[in-house]
């Protein structure tokens, strides 16, 4: 079972290096992600965009750039397109997002002719790992869905459950989180966390145990859930926390990598290809590991698209 970052980057290790596909690679920050993740045998990228510059960028580094391959392209759009075809056509396995907006790669995605649409919802998952614990915690959906309906935090639930056992994962525990342990229905986040706690049937071939409304204390806490004396299966060991909606998973996100001391690796899943997506706000650890999990959910979740 892959359950921290160390065990993340050495299964990506494995074999053959992915193929990844960078579209729009012509920024400073996210040709140092690429050049370090080449040189820990991470993976094995085609660069896409304006080649000028990213050859340029790659000499600041010492890098030889014949020894990258590179696709031209000009407008955001075109960058989109040709680093998605790479991974329809299956040159790539696949993909990040360089120095383009999230929405101008998704529309490439979403293409129904030569995009990488499944009939899953797409979601983001991040993996966090804190000093004291050798154990991810994953977080959904921080980054994609702004405020989910019931099927779509399903679905979200659904993506998550498939990296874990991708990962390796047989017991699988998810705590569907609200501000309160009780059911109130002018509150649609607490009726939605228990009606997705019911969904047994949907969760068994996961071997997943899902809890909600759950307060985050006693989704995480052992403690927590002794002093409040909350009892169910898997409170306070929680695997997945499901957001009520983005700005609280954003909001986590962003308070736990200011604030606290963690490790991290988030993908974009639920398409033919797991898409890696990371902020120049981000740390190296955090590009690297991103991209990482990218190289692994690509060569194992392929039976599960």
């Amino acid at each position: 079972m892959i359950s921290n970052i160390t065990a993340l980057r050495a299964a990506a290790k494995e074999g053959t290096p992915g193929v990844i596909s960078v579209a729009a690679a012509h920024d400073d920050v996210v040709i140092e992600a690429i050049v370090a993740a080449r040189k820990e045998g991470l993976v094995t990228p085609i660069l896409v965009g304006h080649v000028e510059e990213i050859r340029a960028l790659l000499s600041e580094l010492g890098e030889d750039p014949d020894m990258y391959e590179m696709i031209a392209a000009d407008e955001d759009t075109d960058c989109a397109a040709k680093a998605v075809a790479l991974c329809a056509e299956g040159k790539a396995d696949f993909l990040m997002k360089g120095i383009l907006g999230t929405a101008d790669i998704m529309r490439a995605v979403f293409k129904k002719e030569g995009g990488l649409r499944t009939g899953r919802l797409t979601s983001h998952v991040m993996l966090f790992q804190s000093a004291e614990s050798d154990r991810f915690l994953l977080m959904t959906d921080g980054g994609l869905n702004t405020f989910p309906t019931l099927e779509q935090k399903a679905d979200i639930l659904e993506n998550a459950a498939m990296v874990l056992q991708a990962l390796g994962y047989e017991k699988i525990y998810a705590s569907c989180i609200c501000g309160a342990e009780t059911v109130n229905p002018k509150v649609q986040s607490t009726v939605d966390a228990d009606a997705l706690s019911k969904m047994t049937d949907r969760w068994a071939k996961y071997n997943m145990t899902v809890i909600g409304p759950v307060a985050l204390d006693l989704a995480l806490s052992k403690e927590a859930c002794h002093h409040k004396r909350f009892e169910a299966e898997g409170a306070g060991e929680a695997d997945i926390i499901l957001m009520p909606n983005y700005e609280m998973g954003n909001g986590i996100y962003k308070s736990a990598a200011i604030f606290g001391n963690i490790r991290s690796a988030g993908n974009i899943v639920g398409a033919k290809v797991p898409i890696v997506l990371v902020s120049r706000s981000d740390n190296a650890d955090s590009k690297l590991s991103s991209i990482a999990l990218g190289s692994v959910l690509a060569a194992r979740m392929k039976t599960f698209q």
